[in-house]
């Protein structure tokens, strides 16, 4: 006869307190993304899954709650999946309706994705690698919201230090008697020095419903805000339009989150005014010991009217 052991987690805690995430995290599973008429994209994917606690209940039993989440996910991977998101909040769902004592689930996944480029002068095939981010939440009595998005990585020019250098060299260029107007040709076609750094920008957007965002546009539009883009390979021509472009087009990493943001709106204009939109750029300081960072989180409909100047 088995000796029945005593359900601890279900016991009244010490503290009478409620947790509003207990779970695990580190949990990996490949993932198959399908396409129309193309082989599917495999992902080795991580995962974070959390429930709330109430205060009642001293744990989630973690090893039974584990066999649970594995089951889940491994029900949600073996599925086709065309979009990770909504992966997410079929996973959350199905963990909210087998847990009697929650209110919510939360799914978070983090993959590293390979993209084919094309280097922007030699025009060589290349690859480069993208963090994707999705996540969902179910609650009970709510519509579960998604959230996709990818974190990239680019260059950026301080305008600051490239200012400072334009006043050097049209100081000297004056010295050495060149003419007002040619002085002024010469800096704009010729971009001055400026300390550059590598950039790291996130987009996410997060919607109830499909809110039909392409993941792919998200990347586009989140390596698009960074003063250039980077590629892998590299020919000499390319090293010479990457620094040229990057130049051209110096910013401050507050300039890049403003940049996304207006990104956004021009390709998601079909986005519910309650989307959330995160946007955050990082970036790795070349002069300093320091990193340089910023972002912003709004609801689509503030950042549209924010954009459109419409305040």
């Amino acid at each position: 006869m088995s000796k029945q052991l005593p359900d601890v987690q279900a016991s009244e805690p010490d503290v009478a307190v409620g947790l509003s995430q207990v779970g695990v995290t580190g949990v990996e599973k490949l993932v198959k993304i399908a396409r129309e008429d193309k082989r599917p994209i495999v992902l080795m994917a991580e995962f974070e899954v959390y429930v709330d606690l109430p205060q009642g209940r001293k744990g989630i039993d973690m090893s039974r709650n584990m066999e649970v989440i594995d089951e889940t996910l491994e029900d949600a991977v073996s599925e086709p999946v065309y979009r990770v998101e909504e992966m997410c909040g079929e996973t959350a769902e199905r963990l909210l309706e087998k847990h009697d004592y929650t209110t919510t689930a939360t799914v978070q996944m983090e993959a590293e994705l390979m993209i084919q480029d094309e280097t922007p002068a030699s025009e060589r095939a290349t690859q480069g690698t993208v963090d994707i981010l999705a996540s969902a939440t179910a609650r009970e009595d709510e519509p579960t919201r998604e959230e996709v998005g990818a974190r990239v990585v680019g260059m950026t020019v301080c305008p600051c230090s490239q200012q400072m250098m334009s006043a050097s060299a049209r100081e000297k260029l004056r010295e050495l008697g060149v003419g007002e107007d040619e002085v002024a040709e010469f800096l704009r076609e010729v971009p001055q020095a400026g300390h550059s750094q590598r950039g790291h920008a996130t987009l996410t957007v997060e919607a109830a419903g499909d809110p039909d965002v392409d993941l792919l546009d998200v990347i586009d539009v989140a390596r698009d805000s960074m003063s250039a883009r980077i590629y892998n390979l590299a020919k000499r021509p390319d090293e010479d339009h990457m620094t040229y472009a990057a130049h051209a087009n110096a910013k401050f990493v507050e300039d890049c989150v403003r940049s996304m943001a207006r990104g956004v709106v021009e390709e998601f204009a079909h986005l519910p005014e309650d989307a959330v939109v995160t946007m955050k750029q990082s970036n790795d300081e070349s002069i300093h010991q320091h990193n340089a960072h910023a972002e912003r989180v709004a609801e689509f409909g503030t950042l549209k009217g924010e954009v459109n100047g419409n305040k």
